[in-house]
């Protein structure tokens, strides 16, 4: 079988660019016992994906060059040699960017049809779902009246990180980069408040004007200048859950922004990171309270859906300027 591919033909120096991806065709081998072959539907692409560009040490493994990138995906299974997986099953993986790809089974989850869209597999019912709920009910940990503000509140984790506190009943603040995407945040996902920080130039005064009583919990996704302001309002024992820095991804030189360990240290500040990967041994968990809360209507989501395998490079891309409201998805059609 002949295939599509993208593979990262370059690393990026600061901001990635088309450039430094290439597409090819392939010829796909035959798939052995054990194993699946599978038609990919959708691909998430996600900023955590710009650390892997970079031939660094993280988390998780650098992408090589000449090769494809992987990202989370759902797929339909076209041939099975695996008792787990039938023809016509859809599953979710981390998988190539490829049209068509083998994958062992033990490394695929078959996905119920029932339960939701197939690409919320992709976001509230996946790794950005999770993530916003590990980070949200173990780290901020609101308590009701309490104010908590989340940066990136328009991406595909901040809009569920935000609804959480909600139904824990504090006063949630989001920051967002447009006019649109704040209406949206307190329209039709409850936010008390938005900040559109490309607008209205974020200052400790800013912050303190919109949380008067102070903020007890922030969830930081984006860091930089817009952290800073956050945390001159941080409350003594407040807490802080660092789930994204996409601010300084592409940073040739790290920003230069006011330190925060005076503030961390005499306020009893809780400053913890955390990737979902550490909270593994209960996925299960969040898992079924997110797709309770979906069923039952209280967490909605948003999603931007861009048509297309060959848009994939361009989609990701976009998130760096901002361009998704929700969780970025490609449909490959």
């Amino acid at each position: 079988m002949k295939i599509t591919q993208i593979v990262l033909a370059s690393r990026p120096n600061g901001l990635p660019v088309l450039e430094n991806f290439r597409t090819e065709e392939k010829e796909l081998k035959s798939i052995n016992e054990g194993e699946v072959l599978l038609g990919a539907c959708f691909f998430s692409v996600d900023p955590y994906m710009r650390g892997r560009m970079n031939d660094s040490k993280s988390y998780a493994a650098s992408y090589e060059l000449n090769n494809p990138i992987v990202g989370a995906c759902v797929a339909r299974v076209i041939e099975s040699r695996s008792p787990g997986f039938t023809i016509g099953d859809f599953v979710v993986g981390y998988l190539p960017w490829a049209t068509n790809s083998i994958a062992k089974a033990e490394a695929l989850r078959k996905i119920d049809t029932h339960l939701a869209p197939l690409s919320y597999n992709l976001g509230i019912l996946g790794m950005p779902g999770l993530t916003a709920y590990f980070g949200m009910t173990e780290i901020c940990k609101p308590k009701a009246g309490e104010t908590v503000v989340i940066s990136g509140a328009a991406g595909a984790v901040g809009i569920v990180a935000g609804q959480i506190a909600k139904l824990r009943e504090a006063y949630v603040v989001g920051i967002a980069g447009t006019d649109e995407k704040c209406k949206l945040l307190k329209e039709q996902f409850g936010f008390d408040e938005a900040i559109n920080y490309k607008t209205l130039q974020l200052t400790d005064k800013i912050i303190a004007g919109i949380c008067p009583k102070g903020v007890d919990a922030y969830y930081d996704n984006v860091g930089g200048e817009i952290s800073s302001s956050v945390f001159a309002n941080l409350n003594f024992h407040s807490r802080v859950a660092v789930c994204g820095q996409i601010s300084q991804y592409n940073r040739l030189k790290p920003a230069i922004v006011p330190t925060i360990l005076p503030e961390i240290l005499t306020k009893s500040i809780l400053v913890q990171g955390f990737i979902v990967g550490n909270f593994s041994s209960r996925f299960g968990e969040g898992f079924a309270h997110l797709t309770q809360w979906v069923k039952e209507g209280k967490l909605k989501y948003k999603e931007t859906i861009v048509q297309g395998f060959d848009k994939l490079p361009e989609a990701f891309l976009d998130l760096f300027s901002g361009k998704n409201l929700g969780k970025m998805i490609i449909e490959v059609g």
